[in-house]
């Protein structure tokens, strides 16, 4: 089984979002039967079916060309579609009726932290629609992953940062009632859910001396 709802994967421009959204079609390629769709521009991982039906489809660069390529894959009843960029009100509108329907929605959003994610999607709609769309939202969100990359200490590799979010009923109920100003503090105290803010995640990397105190200072936000 997969479950369905939206997935979000945010970061700057260069925070290795293409590559985790292919770390996860991969793992979900390999254990599951499942068909999955993906519109990407450009396309930067090929993905060749495992277990899964793998589609690929490569999108022009400029909104209408996801928003088209979102509806034509919404009529050909993937179980898991991938959305390369959440660009504009009318993809993002589509992204949230997929994850809706019982489609595994995964998509990146350039947001440097959960919370500017959850933010960032209600604030494109109009002001007549925000509400409707926080709780779509509130309902459907499985998890939001902010991710940036650090310099290892021994200067060669880059590693990983994350702050992660999931949408338990608390956080689901801050998203519906416009209280987005108190999820850091539900990321900060949702360890027991498997939650971390990004300066936690530094923390573990500086403590493991995988990267360095003034390298997690850089990414601080």
């Amino acid at each position: 089984m997969h479950a369905n709802g939206l997935l979000l994967v945010t970061g700057a421009t260069g925070s290795g979002k293409s590559t985790t959204l292919a770390a996860l079609l991969h793992h979900l390629n390999t254990t599951q039967a499942l068909h999955i769709l993906t519109l990407e521009d450009p396309i930067e991982f090929e993905h060749v079916s495992v277990k899964s039906l793998v589609q690929q489809r490569a999108v022009p660069g400029h909104s209408a060309g996801f928003d088209t390529a979102l509806r034509a894959a919404l009529r050909q009843d993937p179980d898991v579609i991938m959305v390369g960029e959440l660009r504009d009100l009318t993809t993002i509108r589509l992204a949230l009726a997929a994850a809706e329907t019982g489609h595994l929605v995964l998509a990146s959003l350039h947001t440097r932290s959960a919370t500017q994610a959850v933010e960032r999607l209600v604030d494109v709609f109009p002001a007549e629609e925000k509400s409707l769309v926080r709780s779509q939202l509130s309902l459907s969100l499985l998890a939001v992953v902010t991710q940036t990359l650090c310099l290892h200490k021994d200067g060669q590799r880059r590693v990983a940062a994350h702050e992660v979010l999931y949408a338990t009923p608390a956080v689901r109920h801050l998203i519906r009632e416009n209280k987005t100003a108190q999820l850091p503090n539900a990321l900060q105290t949702g360890a027991q859910f498997g939650m971390q803010t990004l300066a936690q995640s530094l923390e573990k990397l500086v403590t493991s001396q995988t990267i360095s105190p003034a390298e997690a200072n850089r990414h601080v936000t």
